[in-house]
């Protein structure tokens, strides 16, 4: 059974580092949560450990970066970032789905492609048409407030040809602001229902956390397992992820899941249990909002 905190401070001295989660526990997008990153800060300045922001954001850190800054997310409020972009950026660089790749995503997604320097004899990624491709880059949809199944045609073609499917961002929704929107991890869903192979690397699959620790070690940070809390409103990825990697977990219920668990302040205790239980996961401890 989840225990329900009241704040980050009842716990946090039971920890050396944090795998937190951006959206929807730091920001929603738009702005940040000031309890939140006071948290952050507050954890930092004590020093009580390490703050590692892990992301399902199919973009390099320092684009994530720049993003915290423009929003107005303290930079002394974490150490460093580890993002899904970068660990599918290091597996298409390496040919995980051929040379010429068709891209699915934004214009602001198209960082994606930058160089990779860490990559040794790196593939030579041109982006093509689908009937041209070998495969697929997904960043998220073209247009995140569509229905996903507008992709049906081209995903038919694509699975019809072999094509493997990069996710760069395992999610499915994401509330900007108050407008719930479509991403990447939709999609993937989508193209692995219609019988095509979809390869992930964010939440909640292994290579995020592999890249997490690697930012902790880089950091001169030898903490072990048992000292890393995973924090995230995602019971699918974020929550997920750190049960399938045997690390305690802080659930914020008060994001995605904010409905079901009728989380204003606290969530209600019933409907939590409930909704866990649904979702067959079993978070360490669980919170309305981090703070």
């Amino acid at each position: 059974m989840t225990q329900i905190i009241n704040s980050l401070s009842d716990i946090a001295e039971r920890y050396d580092a944090l795998f937190v989660d951006l959206w929807g526990c730091i920001h929603n997008g738009l702005q940040p949560f000031e309890a939140a990153v006071e948290a952050m800060q507050t954890y930092r300045a004590n020093g009580q450990g390490k703050v590692i922001f892990v992301t399902n954001a199919p973009r390099h850190r320092a684009s994530v970066a720049r993003q915290l800054e423009k929003i107005g997310v303290a930079k002394d409020s974490y150490d460093d970032i580890a993002t899904s972009g970068d660990s599918a950026r290091y597996a298409m660089f390496n040919g995980a789905v051929g040379r010429r790749v068709y891209f699915i995503g934004q214009p602001h997604d198209l960082n994606f492609f930058d160089p990779l320097h860490i990559v040794e004899n790196p593939a030579e990624i041109q982006r093509v048409s689908l009937q041209e491709a070998e495969g697929i880059v997904c960043c998220g949809p073209v247009d995140p407030l569509a229905d996903p199944d507008v992709n049906r045609p081209d995903f038919l073609y694509a699975k019809e040809k072999g094509m493997k499917l990069l996710c760069a961002n395992p999610d499915i929704v994401v509330d900007r602001g108050e407008t719930r929107e479509w991403c990447a991890g939709a999609l993937a869903k989508l193209y692995t229902e219609m019988g095509g192979t979809s390869l992930y690397f964010g939440k909640p699959h292994p290579p995020i956390y592999d890249l997490a620790r690697q930012r902790l070690f880089a950091l001169g940070e030898h903490t072990p397992d048992s000292r890393i809390l995973c924090i995230g409103d995602g019971v699918l990825t974020d929550i997920r992820g750190a049960m399938g990697e045997d690390l305690d977990s802080l659930f914020i219920s008060g994001g995605l899941a904010a409905a079901e668990t009728k989380t204003s302040h606290d969530p209600d205790p019933d409907l939590l249990s409930a909704y866990l239980q649904k979702e067959m996961v079993a978070p360490a401890y669980t919170i309305g909002k981090l703070r």
